[in-house]
């Protein structure tokens, strides 16, 4: 497993105080080492986009960027990150710039793994790099996109879309979730879990999870949900039923099922199955237990019955997934193969 080299293209004319948490979510992921869990880190490099000579100085809201390294420094980075692009950009009353457009194509053609997070896909749609290809940005900005490239599949209703090597997320936490995919993607789920641990935020949201479920607020909140749901994870290698779950939270199944899916946009059965395969890397990752025993332990059954959840949701087998961790150990992760992982 490895890291590698993390570009970041900033378009440095204005950046305002929304696009910042983008922006910062990235910084934090990839650029703050942790040798303690991967050795080496990510090496994060920022690349402006110079302001055009017809913009404005930025206005009392903005900021902009001060780096060693322009858009040449995209070129031979292994992971290309778009985190946001203009307002005005995205209404469509200015276009990009050319030489950020080219600079993304360059990277893609060489065969860079190319993300965006909110706005940024507007960037890559631009550059043609999602024609053909199911993608996703902040719920207010996908009418524009699937209008403005209609060559693009917009899904409006997720947090982010893996299509291989080309990535994009909804907006501001949607960007966290899939910067800590792309960790696991990276470096496995043990190091992307203990990242999540360190940010203080969830382990693993799935992208296929609903980026907004529109309901009204209950009586009561969703605090009954948390402790039955950790109750779930320290019992993953038993039968779980939705009877039971709905049962430990002193709610009708019918009910418990509504609050799960308003609260996470995700049934209560997918929920298992994905802690379960969460479970299941980790096992992989740090153990040097047989298939039939994580498989068990996991819950997830017979080794027959891991392989085929696992090669499904992950697009390896469980056994190959193992080889690109040397050691068990989990703690050191030397490089090697990238382990790829199937989209939602």
């Amino acid at each position: 497993m490895s890291a590698g080299s993390v570009a970041v293209a900033v378009i440095d004319d204005d950046i305002p105080y929304w696009d910042l948490y983008e922006l910062g979510v990235v910084c934090t992921v990839f650029g703050i080492p942790h040798p303690d869990l991967a050795d080496p880190w990510y090496d994060l490099r920022l690349c402006a986009a110079g302001p055009s000579p017809d913009q404005p100085p930025p206005g009392p809201l903005g900021f902009t960027l001060r780096t060693p390294y322009g858009l040449e420094g995209l070129d031979g980075a292994d992971t290309v990150i778009i985190p946001s692009v203009p307002e005005a950009c995205v209404d469509g009353e200015r276009e990009l710039p050319d030489e950020l457009l080219r600079a993304l194509r360059r990277a893609a053609d060489r065969g860079a793994r190319m993300v965006s997070l909110c706005a940024g896909a507007f960037a890559l749609a631009a550059a043609g790099i999602l024609d053909g290809r199911r993608a996703t940005a902040h719920w207010m900005h996908t009418e524009a996109l699937a209008r403005r490239h209609p060559e693009v599949e917009v899904d409006d209703s997720v947090l982010y879309v893996d299509d291989g090597n080309v990535l994009t997320s909804a907006g501001v936490t949607a960007g966290l979730d899939l910067c800590l995919h792309l960790v696991r993607r990276d470096l496995g789920a043990h190091v992307a879990n203990q990242l999540a641990r360190r940010l203080v935020v969830p382990a693993h949201r799935p992208g296929g999870q609903a980026q907004f479920v529109e309901v009204s607020v209950p009586e009561t909140g969703d605090d009954g949900l948390a402790p039955v749901l950790h109750w779930a994870t320290e019992r993953l290698d038993q039968p779980l039923t939705v009877d039971d779950l709905a049962a430990r939270a002193g709610m009708s199944p019918r009910t418990f099922f509504r609050r799960l899916q308003a609260a996470t946009g995700t049934t209560p059965l997918q929920w298992l199955l994905s802690q379960r395969l969460s479970r299941a890397q980790s096992l992989l990752e740090a153990t040097a237990l047989p298939v039939e025993r994580v498989g068990e332990l996991s819950g997830l059954g017979t080794a027959a019955n891991l392989r085929r959840h696992f090669t499904l949701h992950f697009g390896i087998t469980p056994t190959d997934y193992r080889r690109a961790f040397p050691g068990h150990g989990g703690r050191t992760v030397r490089p090697g193969r990238t382990v790829r992982r199937a989209g939602h």
